[in-house]
């Protein structure tokens, strides 16, 4: 299975006119005639409306939405309508409703709100995409299926603590196997009976929240199963969904870098990946960039949706800047160079009230078409149809690797230690941005991937190593390739557990160094790192976490400039076979990592065509017929002007480029070049 069949990247996105009179709806579908706007999603918070009682459904006002937009011509996106349950639920089964980590249980209210491991709440979504399945399988105007909605949160109750002991059994098979796995031995913590274990809870006196228990093999495997019990909600619906429609694609929006959900372990049953972009400030390409990656990356670099994002502002955050004029549109093409094959907002009219009704919108409240946001998206929309279906289905050439790995994520973060301050995303984010700032097209992809095609492999905060990763890193460098790890990386195995081994663990041989002693301090303290030497050295400024590095083998490349440890190794390079280990041992400002990165990527030739033009991305796309389609955004507020390395075609405006010749990009300017074969 894979992404829904379209004839060009769909444009348009949630629609809910369930929430105005039937007369609105004309001029809906005038105005988004205007917008070329030709996909609609439909029906993701239905469930209230659809089945107002448990043994009352009723679809007559959804028929005549499906039946409406249709009719216009609109593509259908149709969800489940399980995105939220409603309050008759909530009131007749009281067990639907979540406990928090407090042990608070939670009454009806908001969204987010189900208790995954419900057998009720699972009966009822279940029948609910059943029965919206098996009404609109059949409508032409569908090219694919929503469940639930921005999947998230944990539960604590008992319910679930159930699911828990079942899903340890699973794993683990004997409390034998157990109790070593989480080291149980400490604080005479051994269990004799599955019964006696209990979600990590304040009434557990797991004090320290639910980021930082005293037993984080314990809540190292509640976060797997929360995220495992939610995953079956979705597998239940998406079941449901295939006793009518078999072959119709399924997915669910993700919500990019979301901690609570390791969409690695989703990835393998969704057909196709979709997600939700609301960056937190108006400064935030290249971590849009990593989270395109990341998503493309999910399905083995299969293209994905661009399900939300806002046209103008949010409404959720304490202060909701404004896209500035040309941010949304320049936006929208970066997800397309990065994969996606849709680009669709939240929402296409605005809430008259409740939470959203200051979210941007489309059409605002007073149905204009004259307005800056909706000039843009009508702008926009006829782009994406003079681009036509050249982007479809084409794929990223990218020979450089960046891992992102959720266990290591959490690993690292309910630890007591060395750093509470250190925080994995932030890791993760300097590294990319660095190879951003190159140009470099790259694949950000799961410590279980095939790393065989890829020359250079980046793996900030590996914290966590599991199965063969360590020797396929190493088979990496062994062929001339370079592997690039940081500080705090090779520390756990699968279980948390230290490895019985100098740091970097298993990682050690491939680094060539050993850490036997490590420094946290707070932000205010920095040591200065010089890298390289002589006449070509540079002094940056590193933070947080300090290891004391001693080479086995390896070549120092840089060294702290401080403290007892001044002079001693902060930055190593090892040859391995026919390429390298490196290890960054510290926290490096973006200087520093940067320069450590170019250094890194020095000779593989996986430079992007500009790399030393600040804020000018650059992005390749490779079409299923082979032409090439070289993507150029402007992030400045000003513009710029850049030789062309070669030839083509701008598909937005049907231009001739020469080789050579001068492209100018005005601020937030975008140029979509089919290169010259």
């Amino acid at each position: 299975m894979s992404l829904p069949v379209t004839a060009k990247v769909p444009f348009g996105g949630d629609y809910n006119p369930e929430q105005w009179p039937e007369d609105v709806w004309k001029q809906d579908h005038r105005l988004f005639d205007s917008a070329r706007i030709d996909l609609v999603t439909l029906g993701v918070f239905d469930w209230a409306l659809t089945q107002p009682a448990e043994d009352v459904y009723d679809f007559s006002l959804l028929d005549r939405i499906v039946e409406r937009a249709a009719a216009e011509g609109r593509g259908i996106c149709l969800a489940t309508g399980t995105g939220a349950h409603p309050a008759w639920l909530a009131t007749a089964y009281p067990e639907v409703t979540r406990t928090d980590f407090e042990g608070r249980k939670r009454r009806f209210g908001q969204r987010h709100n189900s208790c995954p491991s419900s057998p009720v709440y699972r009966r009822l979504s279940v029948e609910l995409a059943r029965r919206v399945a098996r009404r609109y399988a059949d409508t032409p105007a569908v090219v694919a299926w929503h469940v639930g909605n921005e999947y998230g949160g944990a539960c604590y109750c008992d319910l679930c603590a159930a699911g828990f002991r079942g899903w340890l059994r699973n794993r683990y098979g004997t409390l034998d196997d157990l109790n070593a796995a989480w080291y149980t031995t400490f604080w005479s913590h051994t269990f004799t009976d599955w019964e006696q274990i209990e979600p990590p809870s304040a009434l557990t006196e797991h004090w320290r929240g639910p980021d930082h228990t005293a037993f984080q093999g314990i809540t190292l495997d509640y976060l797997r199963f929360s995220s495992d019990a939610m995953l079956a909600n979705f597998h239940d619906e998406k079941a449901a969904i295939r006793e009518s429609s078999p072959t119709l694609p399924v997915t669910t929006n993700f919500m990019g870098m979301y901690r609570p959900i390791d969409y690695h372990r989703w990835a393998a049953h969704l057909d196709f990946a979709s997600w939700d972009n609301y960056p937190p400030d108006d400064e935030s390409a290249a971590r849009m960039a990593l989270t395109h990656d990341l998503m493309r990356g999910l399905k083995d670099g299969q293209p994905f949706w661009l399900m939300e994002q806002s046209p103008g502002v949010t409404a959720c955050r304490d202060v909701n800047p404004l896209k500035r004029p040309g941010v949304m549109r320049l936006w929208s093409w970066q997800a397309v160079a990065h994969g996606a094959d849709a680009v669709l907002f939240f929402q296409l009219r605005a809430c008259r009230g409740a939470s959203e009704k200051y979210h941007g919108a489309v059409i605002g409240h007073s149905g204009r078409s004259d307005t800056r946001v909706f000039r843009e998206v009508a702008e926009l929309g006829a782009e994406l149809v003079r681009l036509g279906s050249a982007s479809l289905g084409a794929r990223t050439p990218a020979r450089v690797a960046l891992l992102f790995d959720w266990d290591s994520w959490w690993a690292l973060e309910i630890s007591d230690g060395p750093s509470r301050l250190v925080r994995y995303q932030q890791v993760v984010l300097a590294y990319h941005r660095a190879l951003w700032d190159a140009g470099v097209d790259l694949d950000v992809v799961a410590v279980t991937a095939d790393l065989s095609g890829y020359d250079v492999v980046v793996a900030p905060a590996l914290h966590m190593l599991k199965g063969d990763l360590a020797q396929r890193l190493e088979d990496v460098a062994a062929r001339g390739g370079s592997v690039l790890t940081t500080y705090l990386s090779g520390r756990v195995d699968e279980n948390d557990q230290a490895f019985l081994m100098d740091v970097p663990g298993p990682l050690g041989q491939l680094t060539g160094v050993r850490v036997d002693e490590w420094d946290a301090r707070g932000p205010e303290v920095v040591n200065p790192v010089r890298l390289g030497h002589g006449a070509e050295a540079v002094d940056v400024e590193a933070r947080l976490l300090f290891e004391l590095v001693i080479p086995q083998g390896a070549q120092v490349v840089g060294t702290y400039q401080a403290d007892f440890y001044a002079g001693t190794p902060a930055v190593t390079r090892n040859s391995f076979g026919d390429g390298d280990g490196w290890y960054v041992a510290t926290d490096l400002d973006q200087t520093g990592v940067s320069w450590v990165v170019r250094q890194v990527i020095a000779r593989h030739d996986v430079l992007g065509p500009y790399p030393d033009v600040a804020d000018l991305e650059s992005a390749v796309r490779v079409a299923p017929d082979g032409s090439r389609l070289l993507f150029l955004l402007n992030h400045r507020a000003d513009a710029v002007e850049v030789p062309a390395r070669r030839g083509g075609v701008d598909l937005l405006t049907g231009d001739r480029i020469w080789t050579g010749s001068t492209v100018r990009l005005p601020a937030y300017g975008v140029v979509v070049l089919k290169e010259d074969w």
